[in-house]
């Protein structure tokens, strides 16, 4: 029996296998002497995973062999690129689109790359890279991450909340790329003109047009010939004197068909059937690629996560050839220094880093937890944030080439017709593709690439809180197709009130507190836990072995000092600069607010609530600090999933080889749930 070897902490290191001088196909095997639950196909295992009893060990251990899943519980990616194209998939999603060129030419155009680049390598990088290995190391999602510090579990259940909920409306957006895909099929789009009464009013640009008036001027802005309205010689004047502005066909299309919308948050109407068929399709898409976990979606990812790309660069080509494309991209890219020493333009800069690389949603954690031990998970993470980067920057061109073309044709300045989110996807670039030859090919297009960059950040969300479900309550893996089946039915059940005309007022409070502040929070706790409560020295060595090489001491300055001061002052920043909710002209009420600040605080609420369960649900005869030291220490289950994996742990003293094994005499309620009450037990002398 071998001793134990010094190092740090972590659990009575017990070594009960010995070598089995047999060889099988030139491989030796090893197996566990110890008594335990004994299955004649798998060997000796823990309750519920597999993996632990039979352990084969090749000449090159750290050799990649897919085709045959590393962890037979759990599963693992069954392509070499399979996790690469899911983790770039879920990080370049919309926001790379429809936010960042909005957010390059508000905060000075080129001079907006500097901080962008530097928040990427503070923060983006660090955090990336941190919250992937946690969820490779220890083969586990976001709900059941936390044994090296258990008091902290609810982190990892805020991180599935938030997920859950950015799902539901984040597929109400796939269901109106959808209901817009359908309609671009026809030979005329339907936003093309003013003149369909269902849904355009007498304010449509095309019954206002624009025009240097020779004849009759009025001082509301309007020109006449006699009796016969011509146009507006300044819409400037008509708006201020009339309270009315001129509106593009494609806004009214937007407004009052495709999504019928009311006049404020109260009065909130009907589901509009069409829209509930789309919701009701995006689900049933969801389900069809995740009712099979990743074995289905790792396969999806080649053309969800390809395809993109490819629109974009056909998009570019035709973006740069049109008629004042020039004007748009001179607004994107010309840089004003002067605003680097606005703090705006640093908070977004960080805040646009933060949420396109979907940092503390859990989904990094939940598709790395399917990695094989010694996946090279520090390429995987800089490949992913410079693609993230340059997807950026790439789209910023292809988006602003298409806003100076509108910008020319309507004969308005850039700034006047550059918007972000609904506004630039649902009526900015449907609106500049009326007049391309060939428009329904190009609406179909854009929208086709919408629904694909949608739907990897889409599935990698639904997929965090099917495998937060399938980790807690592990004997329903088996059963995972009518879980997520049952998933899919509920949160399209709750995204029905999306669909009605107040729907866009609710997704906007969703969008402003679920997803906002929350995230900010989370990733904060989720960074401290791991460098001060775990221990960064120790959590470098886990890094380092996986890779088989030590890593830069960079690393160890970025999360232990750098990357949390920059997210204590984005959070700071956020409510110093806290303003009320708004979308276009309209402001919310303040208990539509309210209801915001609720759902933020439910998704947060989780991380003080745990941490006093596990106090109180310790032993009671312990003191507080040591109730404190105990739950911010590894439990013995910390760590690698299967026994040939832990074994290379060398440096932890006291490392337990096979806590699923063994029969301990001490249990400690702190580390358990009901659920998991047989199976969690401690050292504590």
């Amino acid at each position: 029996m071998s001793k134990s070897k010094p190092g740090l902490k972590g659990g009575a290191r017990r070594d009960y296998y010995e070598s089995d001088e047999s060889s099988v196909e030139g491989k030796e095997i090893r197996t566990s002497l110890d008594p335990g639950i004994y299955d004649d196909k798998k060997g000796y295992s823990r309750t519920p995973s597999t993996g632990t009893g039979v352990t084969v060990e090749t000449t090159d251990s750290r050799k990649l062999i897919f085709g045959k899943d590393e962890n037979e519980d759990r599963g693992n990616w069954s392509g070499r690129f399979d996790f690469l194209l899911s983790l770039l998939g879920y990080a370049v999603g919309l926001g790379n689109v429809w936010r960042f060129p909005y957010l390059c030419y508000r905060n000075g155009g080129g001079a907006f790359l500097i901080p962008f680049v530097l928040m990427m390598g503070l923060i983006g990088v660090p955090l990336f890279f941190m919250e992937a290995s946690l969820g490779q190391f220890c083969s586990s999602g976001p709900m059941t991450c936390w044994k090296f510090a258990p008091m902290f579990k609810g982190v990892g259940i805020a991180m599935v909340l938030v997920s859950g909920f950015t799902s539901l409306y984040y597929n109400m957006i796939l269901a109106w790329s959808y209901y817009y895909l359908f309609v671009s099929f026809t030979s005329d789009l339907p936003w093309a003109d003013c003149y369909n009464p269902e849904w355009n009013t007498e304010f449509c640009a095309d019954k206002l047009p624009l025009i240097d008036c020779t004849t009759t001027k009025y001082l509301n802005g309007t020109c006449y010939n006699g009796d016969q309205f011509l146009g507006l010689w300044n819409d400037t004047m008509f708006t201020e004197v009339t309270g009315h502005k001129r509106i593009s066909a494609a806004e009214e299309y937007w407004t009052n068909r495709a999504i019928n919308m009311s006049s404020g948050i109260d009065d909130f109407g009907q589901p509009k059937w069409q829209l509930v068929m789309c919701l009701m399709l995006a689900w049933i898409i969801c389900f069809l690629c995740l009712m099979k976990g990743i074995k289905t979606t790792g396969k999806v990812v080649y053309f969800t996560a390809i395809f993109p790309f490819v629109v974009l660069i056909i998009l570019f080509f035709r973006g740069v050839t049109l008629d004042n494309a020039g004007q748009g991209i001179y607004y994107f890219i010309v840089p004003d220094f002067d605003r680097l020493l606005d703090a705006q333009v640093w908070k977004d800069a960080a805040v646009q880093i933060f949420f396109s690389m979907s940092i503390a949603g859990g989904g990094l954690v939940t598709l790395a937890s399917y990695n094989r031990f010694h996946n090279n998970i520090l390429k995987d993470s800089i490949i992913v944030c410079v693609g993230d980067t340059l997807t950026c920057i790439f789209a910023g061109f292809v988006i602003f080439s298409f806003l100076g073309y509108m910008a020319g044709r309507m004969n308005l300045h850039v700034k006047d017709v550059a918007r972000d989110g609904a506004g630039l996807a649902f009526v900015v670039y449907p609106e500049a593709v009326t007049s391309m030859p060939g428009a329904p090919f190009w609406s179909i297009l854009f929208f086709l690439m919408l629904i694909t960059l949608g739907l990897d950040s889409q599935f990698a969300m639904l997929e965090t809180v099917l495998t937060g479900v399938t980790d807690q309550w592990p004997h329903l893996r088996q059963h995972k197709t009518i879980v997520i089946l049952i998933i899919c039915s509920l949160f399209f059940l709750a995204g029905l009130p999306l669909t009605c005309p107040g729907g866009i007022y609710l997704l906007q409070i969703l969008d402003n507190y679920v997803g906002g502040w929350t995230l900010l929070l989370i990733g904060f706790a989720e960074c401290i836990c791991l460098t001060y409560a775990y221990g960064v020295t120790r959590f470098m060595k886990d890094i380092e072995v996986m890779l088989g090489f030590k890593i830069s001491l960079v690393w160890k300055v970025l999360w232990m000092v750098i990357s949390p001061l920059v997210l204590m002052f984005i959070f700071v920043f956020t409510f110093v600069d806290y303003e009320s909710s708004t979308y276009g002209d309209y402001k919310f009420p303040g208990w539509a607010d309210g209801i915001g600040w609720f759902l933020a605080v439910m998704m947060v609420i989780p991380i003080p609530i745990v941490i006093l369960y596990k106090i109180g649900y310790a032993d009671s005869y312990l003191s507080v600090k040591e109730k404190l030291s105990l739950l911010t220490s590894p439990s013995d289950e910390w760590g690698p999933a299967l026994v040939k994996h832990r074994k290379l742990v060398t440096y932890v003293d006291d490392w337990v080889l096979d806590p699923w094994a063994e029969r301990g005499a001490y249990l400690n309620k702190g580390y358990s749930t009901p659920s998991t009450y047989a199976s969690s037990r401690v050292s504590f002398i």
